[in-house]
């Protein structure tokens, strides 16, 4: 007695078919899993930041507050993130530049300043100036 379906002639049971079926399947799931894997070492591999920089990411926090606070938009930001992030000392850590030339400019701004407020002249309003940039 015969079936209704021949199995020889159906594709499904043709060997060829659950070789490539079987192949393809698994080499899908060795990508899947070697991914994953991949994803996973990135996430291990990430360095925690130095105490420094940690340091330096709550100043800029703090910072950032406080010029939220006074509503401070522009140049007067900058110039205040400035004078507040180098406060202690340090700029930014690993960058040099415009914010240690504003620095600079401000603390030369103040130093003429008391220069001119104390009504100094020639040799000794350069000598005061020398110190006072010094400092």
């Amino acid at each position: 007695m015969y079936h209704k379906y021949n199995m020889n002639s159906c594709y499904l049971f043709q060997k060829g078919f659950f070789v490539k079926q079987l192949f393809i399947s698994l080499v899908t799931a060795l990508l899947l899993v070697s991914q994953a894997q991949a994803i996973d070492g990135d996430v291990k591999s990430r360095k925690e930041p130095t105490a420094a920089q940690k340091a330096q990411r709550e100043k800029m926090k703090t910072c950032n507050q406080e010029a939220r606070a006074k509503e401070l938009k522009g140049d007067e930001r900058k110039a205040f993130m400035s004078s507040c992030l180098s406060k202690s000392g340090e700029g930014v850590v690993g960058k040099s530049g415009k914010a240690d030339k504003v620095a600079g400019r401000e603390k030369a701004e103040q130093c003429k300043q008391e220069a001119k407020e104390q009504k100094l002249k020639g040799d000794e309003r350069k000598a005061f100036l020398s110190t006072c940039l010094e400092a």
